[in-house]
């Protein structure tokens, strides 16, 4: 039986999960790799209005993956910690895994 203590942890994980599990926010996250942006550029570069952008932004700052600043204007926002990109490195490998698999599969079934 999970204690007090673990269960805790693996909420906040999931937390941080479903603030990134969505493709916009995957793509807000990669454009915040190389340095902090604001939110015009953010939507900008992934296409999209400036208030959904925000959404966005809110719910990854609620979860502590991003944190922001004012800047006159401007709120500019960057990655709380890089690592959380890692996690992005690791599902490709799993994708490349699946498509191996399924390549195995359809090759099986086309005979």
């Amino acid at each position: 039986m999970l204690n007090k203590q673990k269960r805790m942890l693996f909420e906040k994980q999931a937390e941080v999960a479903k603030a990134i599990a969505h493709p916009l926010r995957i793509a807000i996250l990669d454009f915040l790799k190389n340095r902090e942006q604001c939110v015009c550029d953010i939507a900008e570069h992934i296409g999209s209005e400036q208030s959904n952008v925000s959404r966005h932004l809110s719910v990854m700052v609620k979860a502590g993956v991003l944190e922001c600043r004012k800047d006159g204007l401007k709120v500019i926002y960057k990655l709380k910690t890089t690592c959380i990109l890692d996690c992005f490195s690791c599902i490709t490998t799993c994708l490349k895994q699946q498509a191996k698999e399924n390549e195995k599969l359809f090759g099986v079934l086309s005979k």
